[in-house]
């Protein structure tokens, strides 16, 4: 899960929980609306301090990590903050951290939140806070790692903390482990690969097992290397996976290693160049029972953009049909098939209560500036596919990204300008890896300058999957069951608090650093900092969390 950076200054320590109220004038919500059932707000009066968000739904809590910055000096006091399911302030506990320090990544085991912090003068000097909720206490150490330049993803396993990082060189991508209790830490060498690579990564704690999935490239086709860990670090197997016929595999997702019953590996595939996805592939990695002769290994299955029902649906239909008929075409001739210029950014594999998994992928254009010429968004069916490129660096897999610019060929002229996310894929797939079902969601108005999740999943108790994200005021989503047809369209504005009754009803304004969430039982809680608009009374600049639930 991946946490966005909010600054702001908090004028109290405390916060305001809210009861929620409707805009004026709103019109029907949905059939499948969500309820927003409650609200905290934490007033600010500057945006010199910062906010991190960390939902938890091991124990239905939300920790929040404030950082708040004295008006005279450089300093930031830190602290954490816990908030129970009605979001009300439970407990505050205070960190201290060094002025050199800058917040850099957290994630969570548990009910346990790690916060990593960089040196803004050492390279690769590291510092790394656990926060325990239950007990309201933190420990921390620091590292010297010395290597590490920049942090790409970082993950949780039996108390270690898994690093991804980019070395100084900028030329390779390899692997940190962090043991907070003992302040030891290694490089995984094991885990070491030239940059651009695509690099997913799965831990578990139950098996005490983390699995990385690499990929290789010569420039002309690409494999993926698989490699299981110990929660040590220590290499257990190394297996790779590719495709012999012209197909290249880009980047893949395995399935986590606490299902014992099934080992899937699920990703994109390209036709001759490795840079753009032509479809899923999918296969069963699980070993034949002992005893079995001559069983063989599970064949890879592709499924090309084409032959999905939905996929083209964020198309409109006039454009479909040309698509359509262009395709015919070709096959009429007996070319070769079309070669599509599509990124994705795949989520980690959701397992479903019926046995099988869900794929997540995000479907994004690399966006540029050209001076006073406008914009240019890239393009999925080839015509300027390699041209133009974009020069970031992607780690596929939950949310990481690293771009650290590059060279480019259109001098100054060109500057790049984020990620614009067309739609969403969604799979289903059995526990052998056969593609049962798709479904897609359209979005809108969603673009981010580094290469994240930006739609968020969440599962509903009846198997139906929710997929949502902000936009400013609104929130934006789509309740898919399956590969059926549903609204593409469908938000409700985020609600706000209002004070005693006789006040006038509010509303947000210049909501900004946003962001969704998922926490448990069908929930997600929205974020962000808004100005609240009151027409009789002052207004409010606050930083807010909202309680969503889907039934």
């Amino acid at each position: 899960m991946k946490h966005r950076y909010f600054s702001l200054l908090l004028a109290c320590c405390g916060t305001l929980a809210l009861p929620l109220r409707a805009p004026a004038q709103q019109t029907a919500p949905p059939a499948n609306a969500p309820v927003q059932t409650a609200r905290t707000e934490l007033p600010l009066t500057d945006r010199d301090s910062e906010v991190h968000v960390q939902a938890l739904p091991a124990d239905s809590t939300v920790v929040l990590l404030v950082g708040r910055e004295h008006p005279l000096s450089s300093r930031t006091d830190f602290s954490f903050q816990q908030y129970g399911p009605d979001l009300h302030l439970r407990q505050e506990t205070p960190l201290k951290v060094a002025t050199e320090f800058s917040f850099v990544r957290m994630c969570a085991e548990g009910t346990t939140v790690y916060a990593l912090f960089a040196s803004r003068h050492t390279t690769g000097r590291l510092f790394v806070a656990a926060y325990n909720g239950h007990l309201g206490q933190t420990r921390s150490q620091q590292f010297d790692t010395k290597l590490s330049r920049e942090v790409v993803e970082l993950k949780a396993l039996d108390g270690r903390l898994f690093a991804t990082v980019v070395l100084q060189d900028q030329l390779h991508v390899t692997a940190l482990l962090l043991d907070v209790a003992t302040g030891q830490m290694q490089y995984l060498p094991s885990v070491y690969e030239n940059v651009p690579t695509q690099l997913t990564f799965v831990a578990d704690a139950a098996t005490r097992r983390a699995e990385y999935v690499l990929s290789q490239t010569n420039g002309r086709k690409s494999r993926l290397l698989l490699k299981q860990l110990t929660d040590k670090g220590q290499l257990v197997s190394s297996e790779f996976v590719q495709a012999e016929s012209e197909r290249s595999l880009i980047t893949a997702q395995v399935t986590p290693p606490q299902d014992t019953t099934a080992r899937l590996l699920m990703g994109t595939y390209s036709l001759r160049d490795p840079t753009y996805a032509q479809g899923l592939f999918a296969t069963d990695l699980s070993r034949p029972a002992p005893g079995v002769v001559g069983a063989a290994k599970a064949p890879l299955r592709f499924y090309d953009f084409l032959h999905l029902k939905h996929f083209f649906d964020y198309l409109k239909p006039t454009k479909q049909a040309r698509l359509r008929r262009r395709v015919e075409r070709r096959l009429a001739r007996s070319v070769s098939p079309m070669r599509w210029h599509y990124r994705l950014l795949l989520h980690e594999l959701l397992p479903q209560r019926e046995g099988g998994y869900v794929l997540v992928a995000e479907v994004y254009l690399p966006h540029y500036r050209y001076g006073n010429y406008g914009t240019y968004y890239g393009s999925p069916f080839g015509t300027y596919g390699n041209q133009y490129n974009s020069s970031g660096y992607g780690y596929g897999g939950s949310g990481s990204g690293y771009s650290p610019g590059g060279y480019s060929p259109y001098g100054s002229n060109r500057a790049f300008d984020g990620y614009q996310t067309t739609h969403a894929l969604v799979c289903g797939f059995d526990r052998k890896g056969n593609l049962i079902w798709d479904n897609i969601f359209v979005v809108e108005n969603l673009r981010r300058t580094e290469l994240e999740e930006a739609v968020r999943l969440q599962s509903l108790p009846d198997g139906r999957l929710v997929l949502a994200y902000l936009d400013e005021n609104k929130l934006r989503y789509k309740v898919v069951n399956r590969g059926e047809s549903a609204p593409n369209d469908l938000h409700v504005p985020i609600s706000t608090g209002t004070g005693p009754a006789e006040q006038s009803l509010e509303r947000a304004t210049d909501t900004d650093q946003y962001d969704l969430l998922p926490w448990y039982g069908g929930r997600f809680v929205a974020l962000g900092y808004q100005h609240v608009r009151v027409s009789r009374g002052p207004d409010r600049e606050v930083f807010f969390m909202n309680t969503v639930v889907f039934q």
